[in-house]
């Protein structure tokens, strides 16, 4: 109530809340010295930009070269394909070990039968080249060296037991 009040108090044109004296005879803004045009920029402040210098040729800086967008060229994902070719007999299966693309010597992993004679596995990214060995049933090792094949690639081979 009391802001209610002071602003009551400040505005010229207001009539003062005790009822015996007398409202003063308000002068038009002009007769004050205060056009009306002045009052309102004094209440309203306009933000207008800077004005730009304008600058010779020589001076003007030259213009950036656009840099060239970075461009995310989303591939096909890259994996290490093995293939044997080799018949071991039904209700048996082909195990791989290994190390690189998560193989492990201690535990094989089970490779997909393709055909009678034909398991694939498929292998993700690895950074170093993938080291294997074959096994049937996860028990019988294959014959000879470990295989080695770059990641990435697609090797297909006739191993021997």
């Amino acid at each position: 109530m009391k802001k209610i009040k002071k602003v009551a108090k400040s505005l010229p044109s207001a009539p003062k809340s005790n009822a015996k004296a007398k409202a003063k005879p308000t002068k038009p803004t002009a007769a004050r010295g205060i056009s009306r045009k002045s009052k309102k920029t004094a209440l309203v402040k306009v933000n207008t930009p800077a004005k730009k210098r304008r600058t010779s040729p020589a001076q003007t800086p030259a213009p950036k070269p656009a840099r060239p967008s970075a461009t995310v060229v989303v591939g096909a994902p890259v994996f290490t394909t093995i293939t044997a070719r080799i018949d071991i007999g039904f209700g048996n299966a082909l195990y791989l070990r290994g190390e690189g693309a998560d193989l492990s010597w201690d535990r094989g992993t089970l490779m997909n039968c393709i055909a009678d004679n034909c398991w694939s596995l498929e292998l993700p990214a690895s950074t170093r080249p993938v080291i294997f060995k074959f096994l049937v049933n996860d028990l019988s090792w294959s014959a000879g060296q470990d295989y080695v094949v770059a990641s990435g690639d697609t090797l297909a081979i006739t191993p021997t037991f």
